[in-house]
């Protein structure tokens, strides 16, 4: 499969760590930074300068841990939990991750894509055996897997209720971390209830609304800050990580902080 200049630069710039924060684990000898890797879609994904005001929920991510936790964002843009295992990206991760790793895991944008045979699984079925791949292929390496359900999009009815929009899929991934005793993100339920909390005119200051462009799935920099701080308050009810591994949970996040780089040509 051919890849976009900007995919090609995703997979590349994934590889190496885009933040650091928090304490890692005890080791013999000393302590030795862990590293945090998200498989995901555009949502979590790096954005560059092209694509700005356009971020991430990744992006924010690092300025929520400690230091001696570092963030590997390989999030990219329209992937599923299937296209993302079958052009080798959950390959790549396998191949760097080490014992006492995570491997942070949040699909279902895309593979809702019916129309498309090379992003679409079955709620049940596909979606339930390509997550497992993820489960398995962390375990197997001595890293932790964690299940993020899918963050809301934008979505309100006539009456200013938040809409759900994601069908059943955050329903077989809660499922699944069930069954395999997973630690599970439940992003999907905590997203749609600050989109609720925040009203429909408030929740276009979180996503990528300009002059041009109406997004209500895509990120600014506050809504990005604000996912990953619900991402990162998860982390730490779940004793993924444990207090002294988070920081700034309730403290101001200059806008500022957010940086988009220059695409690699």
């Amino acid at each position: 499969m051919s890849l976009s200049r900007r995919q090609v630069t995703s997979a590349a710039v994934a590889s190496v760590p885009l933040a650091f924060a928090a304490t890692g684990t005890a080791r013999a000898g000393g302590r030795r930074h862990r590293t945090l890797y998200i498989a995901g879609d555009s949502t979590a994904a790096q954005k560059y300068a092209d694509a700005a005001p356009e971020t991430g929920w990744g992006m924010a991510l690092p300025f929520l841990l400690h230091r001696r936790l570092t963030v590997a964002n390989h999030a990219v843009n329209g992937r599923s939990s299937k296209s993302f295992a079958d052009e080798g990206r959950l390959d790549a991760i396998l191949s760097s991750i080490r014992p006492g790793d995570l491997l942070l895991v949040q699909f279902a944008h895309n593979d809702e894509k019916s129309a498309d045979p090379t992003r679409y699984t079955e709620p049940w079925s596909t979606y339930q055996e390509y997550l497992r791949r993820y489960v398995e292929g962390a375990r197997a390496r001595g890293a932790r897997p964690v299940l993020a359900t899918a963050v809301e999009r934008r979505r309100f009815d006539a009456d200013g209720r938040a809409v759900p929009s994601h069908g059943e899929y955050p329903a077989a991934m809660r499922a699944l971390a069930a069954e395999e005793r997973v630690a599970l993100l439940d992003v999907q339920a905590l997203s749609l209830a600050l989109w609720q909390e925040l009203g429909a005119e408030e929740t276009k200051k979180y996503f990528n609304w300009t002059a041009t462009e109406q997004d209500n799935t895509h990120f600014n920099p506050p809504g990005a800050i604000a996912v990953a701080r619900l991402v990162a308050r998860e982390l730490l009810r779940t004793r993924v990580l444990a207090p002294h591994d988070v920081r700034r949970l309730d403290a101001r996040i200059p806008q500022e902080w957010i940086t988009w780089p220059e695409a690699v040509a």
